[in-house]
């Protein structure tokens, strides 16, 4: 597997990545706007065929002390356990902290996603900083969780 910063020639793929595994989905506009805005911290995982099969869109905030965000991340189920999500996870924060001296990365991630919560507590460190009530359009609560760089 290949992981490359994303491009715009990416978007649709990304997207249809994302309408394939996530029930959150985007208009084209906020690719793209993450695409020219922060291109540093966005990635993407490619087969050997050279397909998109995973993704991360991130951006930077920089209210207070620099930090990043990760919109969205996703891999196409049929290439789940490959370490593709940790990769594509570690390629977009040490960008954050290289390009932007991001002082800690955060994101929100659904009350249920046991895979998601066990990859970004117990492999990458990340922290649960609250819960947010019906953060989600079906209403379900998000933790939002915080890694310090």
């Amino acid at each position: 597997m290949n992981v490359r910063n994303a491009t715009v020639a990416d978007l649709m793929e990304m997207q249809n990545c994302n309408l394939h595994n996530l029930p959150e989905n985007y208009q084209m506009k906020y690719y793209l706007f993450h695409a020219l805005t922060w291109t540093q911290v966005s990635f993407v995982a490619e087969d050997h065929k050279g397909r998109i099969v995973g993704y991360i869109l991130a951006k930077m905030d920089e209210e207070g002390a620099p930090h990043g965000h990760v919109t969205s991340i996703s891999v196409l189920r049929n290439y789940r356990r490959l370490g593709l999500a940790n990769k594509l996870m570690q390629r977009s924060q040490h960008a954050m902290k290289t390009c932007f001296a991001a002082k800690h990365v955060s994101l929100h991630v659904r009350k249920t996603n046991r895979a998601a919560l066990a990859l970004y507590k117990d492999t990458l460190g990340f922290e649960v900083v609250e819960v947010e009530k019906k953060y989600y359009a079906d209403g379900e609560d998000a933790y939002s969780m915080r890694l310090l760089m």
